[in-house]
């Protein structure tokens, strides 16, 4: 289920992918909902390009270290690469 900030204060969240695309973004967050997931998106910003860089705004995923294993392996069940 998709968690606010105030869930994971305190506690250490760890990056687990950073969708692109907004599509591939609500595709992830309606895999992680499915799957009863706790976990947190927020917007950010990220470095892309090979020949001309530039800065560009994804949406981040989050989930709590206890969820970590989990995380991985429903991403990689439905083709998503983990960050880390």
């Amino acid at each position: 289920m998709k968690q606010d900030a105030a869930f994971f204060e305190g506690k250490e969240a760890v990056l687990i992918y950073i969708a692109k695309r907004l599509r591939d973004a609500l595709k992830l967050e309606s895999i992680f909902a499915e799957a009863g997931l706790d976990y947190g998106v927020e917007a950010d910003e990220y470095r892309g390009g090979i020949i001309f860089h530039a800065v560009r705004t994804g949406a981040f995923f989050y989930v709590l270290p206890d969820s970590l294993a989990a995380a991985h392996e429903i991403m990689r069940r439905n083709g998503y690469k983990p960050y880390a």
